[in-house]
């Protein structure tokens, strides 16, 4: 007997109400796990996914017909495609930031000797989307797309500062904060005192707080309307940026980022 309760065009699969497409949702997982791996076979996305190989594999074949996900026919690995680069730079263009920032950073590398970054504000987190790396063979090293805690980042607490009056209750509401290393801030009353030193001298310190070994020092940039809409920052280890430097490497910053925000119509 047909049945005649269940609403038309809905999967009974799909939770009432979820708002999602079920297909969608699974292919970018394996986006996400693609863009984590340097090459998976069909049955490591598989294992890690808790799917069927045949189910990701019409995945990642609908993906490719895309140019989204490509495979090396040698290994069997399946790599993030060139197409995504297309929409990853799409999104960079948005802004305009990145290419307004690009001589910026080259020069605050080149004064500084350490590696230069831009990063924006991506939910809870800060995303890194343009650097100029240090000539340095010990260095720090952030791929555009890669995400760090507002709260144990330079950018990130440079942001958490001049950004919103709440921004640090709707961080502490969102989660407990993780802590990497003995250094983390993670809780309110430390994270307050931070943004108090922060503003008052115009740039925000990783000191260690992420990873240990390294420093970052950062400072804001704003946009027309005065928004603090991204980062700049120089990050390098702990015994080329020791606690004497940190204070001319911070004027340094402090300044480049200011000529960036000039850029922006600040």
């Amino acid at each position: 007997m047909a049945e005649t309760n269940r609403k038309r065009g809905r999967p009974r699969s799909t939770p009432e109400g979820s708002g999602t497409i079920q297909a969608l949702d699974r292919a970018l997982d394996v986006l996400d796990l693609l863009a984590a791996s340097n090459g998976l076979t069909l049955t490591e996305i598989a294992e890690r996914m808790g799917q069927s190989p045949s189910t990701v594999h019409r995945v990642l074949t609908t993906l490719a017909a895309r140019g989204i996900a490509e495979t090396d026919p040698v290994t069997q690995g399946w790599f993030i495609g060139a197409a995504t680069f297309r929409l990853g730079s799409a999104f960079m263009r948005r802004s305009g930031i990145v290419e307004r920032a690009r001589p910026v950073l080259r020069q605050l590398m080149e004064s500084t000797g350490e590696t230069a970054n831009l990063g924006i504000l991506h939910g809870d987190s800060v995303m890194f989307v343009s650097q100029a790396e240090t000539h340095e063979t010990i260095r720090a090293f952030f791929p555009p797309g890669t995400r760090s805690p507002l709260h144990a980042s330079g950018i990130g607490k440079a942001l958490l500062a001049f950004g919103r009056d709440d921004a640090l209750t709707a961080l502490m509401d969102h989660a407990p904060l993780q802590r990497f290393t003995d250094q983390t801030l993670t809780t309110r009353e430390a994270l307050a005192e931070d943004m108090a030193r922060t503003r008052h001298r115009g740039f925000a310190v990783d000191d260690e707080e992420r990873t240990r070994g390294m420093r970052c020092i950062a400072a804001p940039v704003f946009d027309m309307t005065g928004a603090a809409v991204a980062g700049i920052s120089v990050s390098g280890p702990s015994h080329r940026i020791g606690p004497a430097h940190v204070k001319t490497l911070g004027v340094v910053v402090a300044d480049a980022a200011e000529e960036l925000s000039k850029a922006m119509g600040a």
